[in-house]
């Protein structure tokens, strides 16, 4: 005989219950980021009415573009377990190589000098940890430390040569299509149309969530996961340095120091996006509009004039809470 609470509970709407809700999240996780990014500019509307217009979008869309990139640099790692804290220092010193290099060299050499010291250090990065075992956290964080000293070294070295963000690199990165369509989107959309399909679609993308699901399991599947792990940390140092070259167009400077704000929102875009930070599940989708809640969000505090600190404080509560409720989430459904 059916008692009345089961009578209750078959009766409710399944959107009412908390199971309910908890795979909305796990599954869907789209769904209440758009929301979240409606509500946020929703306050931010209501806080300042004006600044909602096209500049607003224009501005949002330059900005989140190279966060965006840097998350699709850890929802990578983070598909296996991992994560790059190299990408910060990565984006700047590439940003560093292509603007002391173009004068002399022209924008063509200096961007393929910058990526190729990217991938050079992306493969450093995997060497280290899929070939030497070194835990990815480990790994990436000295390798940042070294190369932002190469990049203070190395911008000292080339004081008296000048830096000079290339005019080609400031269109793409800061200019605009028709008056409103952001230049940027025409790199960045083939760009994460081809990141969302590799992972759906392609050998390799199933090969990222095996070796973060069991890696010992897709080991003895006969799984190179060495190799795996070496092509996907130059693939995130790679990433890194187009996400460099855009932040320093989009603000017509550069330093060694320029992109090393990002690096926790890079993390933070990834997590509240739906990947798990212990590997095998997520996607790119969702670290796309992470990247953007986060950006609109930095416009609100700007507005509210937070200062910088509170910012990164926020950053890393947003990365510890959203991996807390996942965990949470995925172990009660």
């Amino acid at each position: 005989m059916t008692s009345k609470a089961g009578a209750a509970d078959g009766n409710r709407s399944p959107w009412l219950t908390a199971g309910a809700w908890r795979r909305l999240f796990r599954d869907q996780p789209l769904i209440p980021l758009l929301l979240l990014l409606v509500v946020l500019l929703v306050v931010l509307w209501w806080i300042r009415p004006s600044i909602i217009n096209q500049s607003l979008f224009i501005n949002t869309i330059r900005f989140a573009v190279p966060l965006a990139i840097l998350a699709a640099c850890q929802t990578l790692a983070m598909l296996t377990g991992g994560i790059d804290l190299s990408v910060a220092s990565v984006a700047s010193i590439a940003a560093v190589v292509m603007a002391t290099q173009a004068p002399t060299q022209g924008p063509v050499v200096a961007i393929a000098l910058a990526l190729g010291l990217a991938a050079a250090i992306g493969l450093v990065n995997g060497i280290g940890i899929g070939i030497f075992r070194v835990h990815p956290l480990i790994m990436t964080l000295g390798m940042g430390l070294i190369v932002f000293g190469l990049a203070i070294v190395y911008q000292r070295m080339m004081v008296s040569a000048g830096a000079t963000v290339p005019p080609e690199v400031v269109t793409l990165a800061s200019g605009t299509t028709f008056g409103f369509i952001p230049n940027v989107l025409l790199l960045f959309v083939p760009l994460a149309a081809l990141i969302i399909l590799a992972l759906r679609r392609s050998g390799f993308g199933r090969l990222l969530y095996a070796v973060g699901d069991n890696e010992v399991a897709a080991r003895l599947s006969g799984v190179r996961v060495w190799s795996v792990l070496l092509t996907l940390y130059v693939i995130s140092s790679l990433l890194a340095g187009v996400a460099g070259l855009l932040y320093g167009g989009a603000i017509n400077f550069v330093s060694a120091t320029l992109v090393d704000l990002y690096l926790l929102p890079s993390v933070a875009a990834a997590v509240i996006g739906g990947t798990s930070i212990f590997g095998g599940h997520g996607g790119y989708s969702g670290s796309i509009v992470g990247a953007v809640i986060l950006t609109v969000m930095a416009t609100l505090l700007n507005v509210m004039q937070v200062p910088e600190a509170i910012r990164q404080m926020l950053f890393g509560a947003i990365i510890l809470v959203v991996a807390a409720a996942y965990t949470r989430i995925t172990e009660e459904t």
